[in-house]
């Protein structure tokens, strides 16, 4: 009797979380993606290498200390919370070597989410300034070189502009450059920017300041829905996280509800099997989540 309830009540566990990770993904992560409307984008393919270059440039990535940090929680959290599901020495030392595994990828995934965050932020830099730039110069090329020289830019972005610049006298004509920025920054608020230039350059408009102004504002907008969203996104993920440690204590209810005849089950091989279902599943589930998090932001 005893070990069809325990088979019975492992399986609603796994179909629990079958079912709301599902939901996860069609409600909550419906949710995150609907409201960013797009405000991200996805940035020029990038070397990893490249990345964390960056990202040491501005002083975000970890010290080996919090490397060191983070190995020992995963270590622990991972031994521990899988010693309560198998009071398995070994098998815990197994969980608690693939869960320091993770870190490099969680690591990598932050990273990426740092960088575009930062792409982001300078190509809003380059359109702001571009903009104050040409209602002075009246001239798009020199518009280009003033927002270089006054270094609010930096590197990829402050490279990528100088390219453009010397595309253009090269070329003759701003079409070459605008194309080469939109390939490479591949936001709406640079294509619209660079749509509005080109007409201004083909078409001799005279007045300009309103459109340009509109634009300005525009950016404006997009920018605070921007950082309002990654606001959201962050407490979403911290509620997200509290709720998958939930589902690996979740186990705990089962040994209450059985108590030594949790144990007595453990020598059933299928038991131990959607047991280690249970702790791959939730494994996923949360990678999953964290991938998304740091990886799926969208575009604008």
């Amino acid at each position: 009797m005893n070990i069809a309830l325990l088979f019975f009540i492992v399986a609603l566990l796994i179909i629990f979380i079958i079912v709301y990770r599902s939901g996860m993904g069609d409600q909550a992560y419906q949710f995150l993606n609907t409201n960013t409307k797009r405000l991200y984008s996805k940035v020029a393919p990038y070397t990893y290498k490249e990345i964390k270059k960056k990202i040491k440039e501005l002083n975000q990535d970890y010290t080996i200390q919090q490397y060191i940090g983070q190995v020992i929680l995963f270590a622990l959290g991972g031994g521990i919370i899988t010693y309560l599901y198998f009071y398995n020495l070994v098998v815990s030392i197994i969980y608690a070597i693939l869960a320091v595994s993770a870190v490099p990828y969680i690591n990598y995934l932050r990273c990426k989410r740092l960088y575009s965050e930062f792409i982001f932020e300078q190509v809003q830099v380059y359109t702001t300034n571009v903009i104050m730039e040409f209602n002075t110069t009246q001239s798009f090329v020199k518009s280009l070189e003033g927002v270089y020289a006054s270094g609010v830019l930096e590197d990829p972005v402050k490279s990528d502009v100088k390219v453009m610049i010397d595309m253009a006298y090269e070329n003759g004509t701003i079409n070459q450059s605008l194309e080469y920025m939109n390939e490479k920054y591949d936001f709406y608020m640079v294509k619209n920017m660079h749509q509005l230039f080109l007409q201004i350059t083909n078409e001799g408009s005279k007045d300009a300041s309103e459109s340009l102004e509109n634009m300005s504002l525009d950016i404006d907008v997009l920018v605070e829905n921007v950082y309002r969203d990654r606001i959201d996104r962050q407490n979403f993920y911290k509620k997200f996280l509290r709720f998958g440690l939930i589902l690996y204590l979740m186990i705990g209810l089962v040994q209450i509800m059985l108590g030594d005849t949790y144990h007595t089950m453990l020598n059933l091989w299928y038991v131990r099997l959607m047991l280690h279902i249970i702790v791959l599943f939730n494994t996923y589930f949360l990678l999953s989540g964290t991938k998304y998090y740091n990886e799926n932001v969208g575009a604008e």
